[in-house]
């Protein structure tokens, strides 16, 4: 039999081991209720924030322009994501400053030039970014573009404003159009092929294209990858479609658009880095080529007076290319989704490959 003694001592440990097991279990749970902190650089569309906030603390940069650089470095401090924009620079000072717990960027864009990768990497820092979603927005607006620059539509605009507008006249601000064009796409990624399936219906006679690899999509539009030169040579429309790299940096320059055609119209929609600004305005004041058309620009506001607002065979907008209230939300939806994935240590639906 078992003394009296003893079985007090049974039930004391009984009692201390589960009155231990219990403050344990509770910590835990407190420790698993502390939320992720995200901080979000600007004022988003609100699927975005709302998603976020569902799982995280969310801090924002509740404005329409950037983050000041010394704002930014204080507010990402402790944040375990960043939800940023083309605009903010995520560097090895910013990463730094945010400190060891930081688990994720998540870019609401589809290029991703202004985030250091190496930097990323180093730190076991996972990237998102918006391909996608964005697509036919951007299609949409680089049609746009064509054929307002093609059919010199901002000139005829100001005709009507000033008074230019007289008599009908039979050689009166004709353009080029694109029945029986070629129409030349340097990058033919998912926008460039949408580009080209949006401008089939017009014509259109032939679709070249330059790029690294072949893309079998490119059958959808009878497009031929053919080399650079061949396609600066034959194209009546040279559409800049290609990602900002250090290999497409400024790429087009003075030696491409002397390879154009005279009434070559070129078109970018992608980044402003892929052109070096003052030979276009060399090549388009001159007539070297006809026409440009520009969603992108370096620096970005255009400052007023630049050379390029001059030109009546040039149209400019403001980086608009995204600008649908469809595609903007749904920019904002996948960066927050990318984010919470990462925290959650899950497969991002959209995640920066970084080698």
């Amino acid at each position: 039999m078992t003394s009296p003694s003893l079985c007090r001592l049974r039930n004391f440990l009984i009692r201390v081991n589960t009155s231990i097991s219990s403050s344990c279990h509770q910590n835990t749970r407190k420790m698993s209720s502390v939320k992720p902190s995200v901080y979000v650089t600007r004022r988003v569309p609100l699927p975005g924030k709302e998603i976020l906030a569902s799982e995280c603390n969310v801090t924002q940069w509740d404005q329409d322009d950037p983050v000041p650089r010394d704002e930014l470095l204080r507010q990402v401090k402790g944040k375990d994501g960043i939800f940023c924009l083309l605009t903010e620079k995520i560097d090895e000072e910013l990463i730094l400053a945010a400190g060891p717990q930081l688990k994720v960027v998540g870019t609401m864009s589809v290029g991703y030039d202004h985030v250091d990768l190496a930097a990323c990497k180093k730190h076991n820092i996972k990237v998102g970014f918006t391909p996608g979603v964005l697509t036919n927005a951007v299609a949409e607006l680089t049609v746009a573009l064509l054929l307002t620059t093609s059919r010199r539509l901002k000139e005829a605009m100001a005709e009507v404003v000033n008074g230019g507008w007289g008599t009908w006249k039979p050689l009166w601000l004709c353009g080029q159009g694109l029945d029986g064009a070629t129409v030349g796409i340097v990058g033919l990624g998912r926008i460039g092929l949408t580009v080209g399936k949006c401008l089939k219906p017009f014509a259109v006679q032939k679709f070249l294209y330059s790029d690294a690899f072949e893309n079998p999509g490119a059958a959808e539009i009878g497009a031929q990858r053919v080399p650079l030169d061949e396609l600066l040579a034959n194209s009546d429309f040279v559409l800049a479609c290609c990602a900002l790299t250090p290999e497409t940096k400024e790429m087009f320059n003075k030696d491409v658009f002397k390879k154009m055609k005279k009434n070559a119209i070129f078109i970018n929609t992608s980044r402003g880095g892929v052109v070096q600004q003052d030979d276009l305005y060399d090549a388009l004041k001159s007539g070297e080529i006809g026409a440009a058309g520009l969603d992108v620009t370096v620096p970005e506001p255009l400052p007023t007076n630049s050379p390029l607002l001059t030109l009546n065979n040039c149209v400019i907008l403001p980086h608009i290319a995204s600008a649908t209230d469809k595609s903007r939300s749904s920019m904002s939806e996948l960066t927050a989704k990318n984010i919470l994935a990462a925290l959650n240590g899950e497969k991002m639906p959209t995640e920066v490959q970084i080698n």
